[in-house]
């Protein structure tokens, strides 16, 4: 159990990262495209060759621009070490970044101490991180990313194929698909 609220940190923090960016690489290729149609330069773009997705580049202050450090990296534990600030220029970091962390923690804690170190938690982990980050997104920029919500339409839809100990991991196929259509509805 402590290991899935240990995880749930770490993923939260990978999460804040999904948060951010993502939306901002939907908005780049919303303008790539736009441009792409209008025959134009696309502007407000990176130079080419330089990568901006969810592994690059590094974490970095929005005010300075410095890379965070490893060392000032580690969930929940780093925020209160810095004072919410950074460690370079001393601007405020956004208290969503913890608050995010430990409810991913606080999630992989709840969904193992309920389901128990079985199949149904390994897959309600995911779901439920998911969902965490949707959330986020939907409360800051008002967007459902697709590239969230695609996975978990499908990958719902064929866990309710799986089949443990005889019976099904969390709902039947037919409940799963009246399920998928009345969402998307």
């Amino acid at each position: 159990m402590m290991f899935a609220g240990l995880a749930g940190l770490v993923v939260g923090s990978f999460l804040n990262v999904v948060a951010h960016r993502l939306p901002i690489m939907m908005e780049r290729a919303w303008r790539q495209q736009c441009a792409e149609l209008d025959r134009q330069l696309p502007a407000d773009l990176l130079p080419a060759g330089i990568a901006f997705n969810l592994w690059m580049p590094r974490s970095a202050c929005p005010d300075c621009g410095a890379a965070i450090a490893v060392r000032h990296n580690i969930p929940l534990l780093s925020y209160a070490m810095l004072r919410g600030r950074c460690a370079r220029c001393g601007a405020g970091i956004s208290p969503r970044y913890p608050v995010v962390e430990a409810v991913a923690g606080g999630l992989g804690l709840v969904i193992v101490w309920v389901l128990g170190p079985t199949w149904q938690a390994a897959a309600a982990l995911p779901l439920a991180w998911t969902l965490l980050a949707l959330s986020v997104i939907d409360l800051e920029r008002q967007q459902l990313p697709d590239a969230l919500t695609l996975p978990l339409l499908w990958g719902g839809l064929l866990l309710s194929l799986v089949r443990v100990d005889g019976g099904v991991l969390f709902t039947d196929v037919g409940s799963s698909v009246v399920g998928a259509a009345a969402g998307y509805l």
